[in-house]
């Protein structure tokens, strides 16, 4: 008889079904050892979502070690997979809330812990780590599909209240993007409004081996920690900024700014913005003549203005890649100065 055609294996899709598991026989046997570590293995990664497992127990340990975890501690740990971290980080912490949206992990991970005593330490929320609110924590604790890093590290920086330190592990590109410095060919957009809100700490390079199935790329850990207190801007404004000059970060301030699209933009955020602080002073029963007084300059063209600042020493023939966060703040200050703001 002819052999029969084997088919590839769709159960991902199919999260009732058994079949992401191989040997069940093998694993009912052990489940007397609820904390098992081998029998991770059986289950098939889904690439699509991201999933490469940590395997390498060192590791681990070295990331739980550098997290400083204290015994009083609520760790969320973003994408627990089969719970290779999971286990360890209940053995240090008081709660560990694990999020996770595949259920595949949540079964395997619940397993593991099941009739331990680090059980009643765990919490589990299914769902997507970006669209899901996440509960009150003191440190996060992620291995996150690297296409999804740049939404989970803003997200964190924006939470509140705020945590003691992230510990995330990032493709190694996005990882030196975070702390990299002005000047060096990795400075963006990302470094700049990262280390704004935070203090990025290179931790460890993460070789592809260490994962199952390995990734294409290398890995790093970082730890993000939050200013606190927060510097006293307008993030939207700031990033409408930022993300004008690092759209050619290779150009000069005044090429980058003194183009059509950005003198319309810029004239119909001050109009905008002129528009309300009259209706403002309207409703507190100041005089059209008081809420024109102090909109004298508003009849200066947005390019005589930028012409004026960036032709400032600080900034003449300067480009974003070169500038700091001091830079790149007194520059915003010189703009609200002159009424020029990068959001309505």
């Amino acid at each position: 008889m002819p052999k029969t055609k084997k088919t590839r294996d769709q159960s991902y899709h199919s999260i009732g079904s058994a079949r992401p598991y191989s040997n069940t026989n093998d694993r009912t046997n052990k489940r007397d050892n609820n904390l098992r570590t081998a029998s991770t293995n059986l289950i098939t990664p889904n690439t699509k979502i991201g999933q490469h497992f940590l395997k390498n127990p060192a590791v681990v340990t070295s990331i739980i070690q550098k997290s400083g975890i204290k015994p009083t501690d609520i760790v969320l740990e973003i994408g627990p997979g089969t719970g290779n971290m999971t286990v360890p980080l209940l053995q240090k912490a008081k709660t560990v809330v694990a999020l996770e949206c595949d259920s595949r992990m949540v079964r395997e991970v619940l397993k593991r812990v099941q009739n331990t005593t680090e059980e009643r330490k765990l919490k589990i929320i299914q769902g997507d780590a970006i669209h899901t609110k996440w509960p009150f924590f003191d440190l996060c604790i992620a291995n996150i599909p690297y296409q999804i890093s740049s939404a989970i590290v803003f997200k964190l920086i924006a939470h509140r209240p705020m945590f003691r330190c992230a510990v995330l592990m990032l493709q190694e590109e996005f990882a030196l993007r975070l702390s990299a410095r002005p000047g060096e060919a990795l400075y963006c957009r990302l470094s700049v409004n990262t280390q704004l809100l935070a203090k990025v700490d290179q931790l460890l390079k993460v070789g592809r081996n260490n994962f199952r199935p390995p990734p294409k790329v290398e890995s790093r850990v970082v730890r993000i920690e939050l200013k606190n207190p927060p510097p006293p801007v307008n993030f939207v404004e700031w990033d409408g900024m930022i993300k004008l000059l690092f759209n050619r970060k290779n150009k000069t301030i005044r090429s980058v700014l003194n183009t059509k699209a950005t003198l319309k933009l810029l004239e119909e955020n001050r109009k905008t913005l002129r528009s309300l602080k009259q209706q403002q002073k309207k409703k507190k029963n100041i005089n059209d003549q008081a809420a024109m007084s102090d909109n004298d300059d508003d009849d200066i063209p947005v390019k005589e203005i930028l012409e004026r600042i960036v032709s400032k020493p600080e900034y003449k023939d300067k480009r974003s890649r070169n500038l700091d966060l001091d830079d790149f703040l007194q520059l915003l200050t010189d703009f609200h100065d002159e009424g020029v703001y990068f959001a309505s």
